[in-house]
């Protein structure tokens, strides 16, 4: 068995000297509230958190005291310390600093401290041990204890639901303020996160898993702060920008995941033992999909052109040219070939497995209009058999004939 790949990580940070944890409170005009936050986290670090720790007080943009009154905080604790951006913008801010920070492990909280600082320890115990890349607090996971009205609830669960619907989502609370990466990891991906605003925890979480990262989520105590400043409608209609961007960027290729994953050391895991064929079941799944996309676009096809010709020769055709993208899309998607090279050959033995299929959907037409005479339905219902048939049999081949590893000249993985 080869030894799995290794992610490039920062030294263990128990055993290094110098700042573990580094807390980022961003602000605008939080006056009030900022003084008893900074006050409350410093205690609980203080007292409970054992590794040297900062927190860091991003002030963007205000226009009220709150500057004046987190400089007195800094001059007051020893680890704390403030950085004045020009702009506004929370992802701006956490950018700033993130890039800038020498810690290990990087956090962020909202400064009303919604969430239970109990919470804290559990969240950036998985980074720093290097189990995780990632951690969230999760208001919606199972475990947690929330107390907030029925509207910020209902909106919440949907936007979580659109990002499961667009982006394919697998974490269950993008928006708590409540967060941490590992340094490293934020290195990596902070370049390709171009949000500065609310959408950036999003964006930042989609990119770290699909890159392979390992989130984990932790269920928080969390009361909701009736006084929040936050525009709900301006943030829901940034948020959905934002998600139309970043589908179109991840579909298009903009966003470099490919990259990301080997420059993380996350690219899918190469076991290779002998009389066992890698990713059966993550195989079976994805050439499921791609049968289930090629019998409706055969379906259509089929329909189309039986208006014009025959039933023989449209199931020829319809079947021919979905042989072909289903060919392309399994080579990619299913068994993970990517390139030109040896493209023509297995297009050439996926012709001879269609080969097959078209000898059994031709025999099954050729047979059930020698019975009798039947019509568009019977002859869809005989195809359709003849067909779930014919895939398994194309799989079989597909994955011990055509892409079978062992006939590869070249990695499976070419980026």
């Amino acid at each position: 068995m080869t030894a799995l790949p290794q992610t490039s990580r920062r030294p263990d940070p128990v055993h290094t000297v110098g700042t573990v944890l580094d807390v980022v409170i961003p602000v605008h005009n939080e006056e009030t509230d900022l003084e008893p936050c900074i006050r409350r986290l410093h205690a609980h670090l203080d007292g409970h958190f054992p590794y040297p720790f900062r927190i860091t007080i991003a002030d963007n943009a205000s226009t009220d005291a709150t500057l004046p009154v987190a400089e007195r905080l800094a001059r007051e604790f020893d680890e704390v310390e403030v950085r004045h951006l020009d702009e506004k913008g929370r992802g701006r801010a956490l950018r700033t600093v993130w890039s800038t920070s020498d810690a290990a492990v990087l956090a962020y909280m909202d400064v009303d401290l919604s969430t239970d600082l109990a919470a804290f320890g559990p969240l950036v115990a998985p980074l720093i041990s290097g189990h995780s890349d990632l951690a969230i607090g999760s208001r919606l996971a199972r475990g947690a204890r929330v107390v907030r009205g029925p509207k910020r609830e209902f909106i919440s669960r949907c936007y979580n639901l659109i990002l499961r619907g667009t982006l394919a989502a697998r974490f269950s609370d993008a928006q708590c303020g409540f967060k941490a990466i590992r340094a490293d990891v934020a290195e990596r991906l902070l370049p390709h996160v171009q949000d500065t605003g609310w959408f950036f925890d999003t964006e930042l979480l989609v990119l770290a898993q699909r890159s392979g990262l390992r989130i984990h989520e932790v269920p928080v105590d969390w009361v909701d702060d009736p006084e929040s400043s936050v525009d709900i409608v301006a943030t829901a209609k940034a948020d959905l920008k934002g998600i139309a961007r970043l589908t179109k960027a991840t579909m298009t290729g903009q966003v470099p995941i490919s990259r990301l994953r080997e420059q993380l050391g996350r690219d899918p895991i190469d076991v290779r033992t002998p009389g066992v064929s890698p990713s059966l079941a993550n195989q079976l799944v994805r050439f499921a999909a791609v049968g289930v996309l090629s019998t409706l676009a055969y379906l259509a096809l089929f329909l189309l052109l039986r208006t014009f010709t025959g039933a023989q020769a449209s199931n020829l055709v319809a079947l021919l040219v979905t042989a072909v993208g289903n060919t392309a899309l399994n080579r990619r998607l299913t068994f993970g070939i990517r390139g030109k090279r040896g493209a023509g050959r297995h297009q050439f033995e996926g012709l001879i497995v269609f080969g097959l299929g078209l000898g059994l959907t031709s025999g099954s037409l050729a047979l059930l209009h020698a019975l009798a005479q039947p019509g568009l339905a019977l002859e869809l219902s005989a195809l359709v058999a003849a067909n779930l048939a014919a895939t398994v049999l194309r799989f079989l081949l597909l994955r011990g004939w055509v892409f079978n590893p062992r006939r590869q000249t070249v990695p499976a993985e070419e980026n």
